[in-house]
Parts: structure tokens; C-alpha cells; sequence
């Protein structure tokens, strides 16, 4: 066991929200959150393009499918994105993957 406090994860990314527009958000602030974590540059490329993917989703003006558009561009870009080697990361992105879903599978505007 380390007593390297960037060894264990100390607080878990928030819930995944189920209303859609939340869900846009919250993608976008987990994406945010990945660029904080020590991942390896190539992996970083990809997460910097779908949070700058998601950033522009999670922004106002744009109608529903735009948004849905914008959302799956960045599913294609996080299923590109390859190992992070850090479990903070790891979540951020599983959550984010999530609230991808979230709004993929919504039917309503938002």
C-alpha cells in the first residue's frame, strides 16, 4: 500500500444526471476534469478534442440535433481515446461515456 495520495482515488466523479440537457453538461465538466490528470500525451489529444467537442455541445443556440450531433462526435472520440494509466481519469471518462448514453438515448428536445 502507497501513501501517495495521487495513487488512490479520493472522491468519486458525481452521478451520472438523466435529464438530457444536465447530461450535456456533465459531459463536458468530466471532460474538463481529464485535463487535469497526468495521462499520457496522445491519449490527451483525444480528450482535449472531445472536450472542446463537448464544450461546444453543452453551449446555448444549438437545436436538438446539433447538440446529439456533437454528443456522438464525442463517443467516436472517447472510444479512440486508449488507456489513460490513471483511475481519476478512468471515471471521468466511464461518467463521461455515460452521459454520452444519457443523451444518445433521449428522445426529446433539450
Amino acid at each position: 500500500m502507497t501513501d501517495d495520495p495521487e495513487a488512490a482515488p479520493t472522491d468519486d466523479p458525481p452521478a451520472v444526471p438523466t435529464d438530457p440537457r444536465a447530461a450535456v453538461d456533465a459531459l463536458a465538466d468530466h471532460l474538463t476534469a481529464t485535463a487535469e490528470r497526468p495521462v499520457p500525451p496522445a491519449t490527451n489529444r483525444w480528450l482535449g478534442e472531445a472536450e472542446a467537442v463537448a464544450r461546444d455541445a453543452a453551449g446555448e443556440g444549438l437545436d436538438a440535433e446539433t447538440r446529439r450531433k456533437r454528443v456522438r462526435q464525442v463517443a467516436g472520440l472517447l472510444d479512440s481515446a486508449g488507456e489513460t494509466g490513471d483511475s481519476t481519469a478512468d471515471r471521468h471518462i466511464e461518467a463521461a461515456t455515460q452521459c454520452c448514453r444519457v443523451v444518445l438515448d433521449s428522445d426529446g428536445e433539450f
